[in-house]
């Protein structure tokens, strides 16, 4: 599908974006330096665009494909939406457009509007694998609401909803009377429970696709998704998310870490507080378990992992992006408290640790903006 332009303008904003950045602007809640640069640019925003360069330079080849370097070179839809998001919030309708067009073309299922999971460019079939992430469908329809807004591209919101339509039809269900978020289309549903990914939970942007596919489904799944991702499934001796669990059809069973997964808060749960904390949920019991495990008293380095089973720790340190996340935290449970330093994406090792640190930069200037929006 081709691009509705080559290079547009970036436009006035929406009344709701503007009055947003005008909250962002408010002495008050400043924290990462925040003056204007020669040109009249929030220092902020400069930075974003320094840090989005690196990132495209390092991870996003000229086609469009970013390149998971951690894993192989493979590409995902988690990490198209990641760009695609970085490129609207930078102003780059370039390197948007050409994230957008390799994704369509690569990764759109040929029925529907969902996406293959993984590319694999070193295979003789790259996608030989056609189930969905629901995680990357979901950053890439965000990705796309934002580009209509920067943009001024309607077109891209319209795209947005088929994808949020689908993921409710494909990737919800009810069970034990709750609406939950499968990770994806096919394999996650057992006989007696089915498995759930916390950090699949995209909180601020879930709440956010009721602008364009309008219904309560998206609060009530949001709401569930934090009683049992946030509150009940907390486990080991800090009480932390873990990456993957089991949710029980009989209501009466609690949530389980899942047995097929390593059982730690690693990878994919670090991802929990920095979506809590985007959605401005200071209060969560999730939140804080993370902050306290990361900023116990004598610890001198983040883990990168713990096993909520062996209460053992990683042998060694996390990376940067779990460093901006933890970061992220910790300024977001204290408004008074000014964020650290965030590492920089130059110092990232792979594409993920790049990708946490980008992302912990946006969830900042939008997550100090006001009241939480739960």
């Amino acid at each position: 599908m081709p691009s509705d332009s080559p290079e547009p303008a970036r436009p006035a904003l929406t009344a709701g974006r503007r009055a947003f950045l005008g909250l962002l602007a408010a002495p008050a809640l400043a924290s990462l330096p925040r003056g204007a640069t020669a040109q009249g640019m929030p220092e902020w925003l400069a930075e974003l665009k320094t840090e989005w360069a690196v990132f495209r330079g390092r991870f996003v080849t000229r086609e469009g494909r970013v390149l998971d370097s951690g894993k192989g070179d493979e590409s995902h839809t988690e990490g198209q939406g990641f760009g695609m998001l970085f490129a609207a919030e930078a102003g780059d309708a370039v390197s948007f457009d050409k994230m957008l067009d390799w994704t369509r073309r690569y990764l759109r299922h040929s029925r529907g509007n969902l996406h293959a999971w993984r590319y694999r460019g070193d295979a003789v079939d790259p996608v030989s694998d056609r189930n969905n992430a629901t995680d990357g469908d979901i950053m890439i329809a965000w990705a796309l609401m934002r580009g209509a807004d920067l943009f001024a591209r309607p077109a891209l919101a319209r795209e947005a909803a088929l994808i949020c339509r689908d993921i409710l039809t494909h990737c919800t269900r009810e069970v034990a009377g709750k609406l939950v978020l499968l990770p994806g289309m096919q394999g996650f549903e057992k006989r007696d429970h089915v498995v759930l990914n916390p950090s699949y939970y995209i909180f601020p942007a879930l709440l956010e696709f009721e602008k364009i596919v309008p219904g309560p489904q998206w609060r009530r799944l949001v709401a569930d998704g934090m009683e049992i991702c946030c509150n009940s499934a907390r486990f080991g001796r800090w009480s932390l998310p873990a990456d993957w669990i089991e949710f029980y059809r009989e209501p009466s069973f609690q949530p389980r870490m899942a047995s097929s997964w390593p059982t730690r808060f690693s990878w994919d749960a670090v991802r929990v507080p920095l979506y809590l904390a985007w959605a401005r949920q200071s209060d969560n019991p999730a939140l804080k378990a993370c902050v306290d495990f990361w900023h116990a008293p004598g610890q001198r380095t983040l883990p990168a992992w713990a096993d909520l089973r062996s209460n053992t720790l990683a042998p060694y340190p996390g990376h940067a992006g779990v460093q901006a996340v933890a970061n992220l935290a910790r300024a977001s449970r204290d408004r008074n408290r000014r964020m650290q330093e965030l590492p920089r994406v130059a110092q990232a090792t792979d594409y993920y640790g790049a990708s946490l640190i980008l992302l912990s930069r946006i969830a900042w200037q939008e997550a100090r903006a006001g009241a939480p929006i739960v």
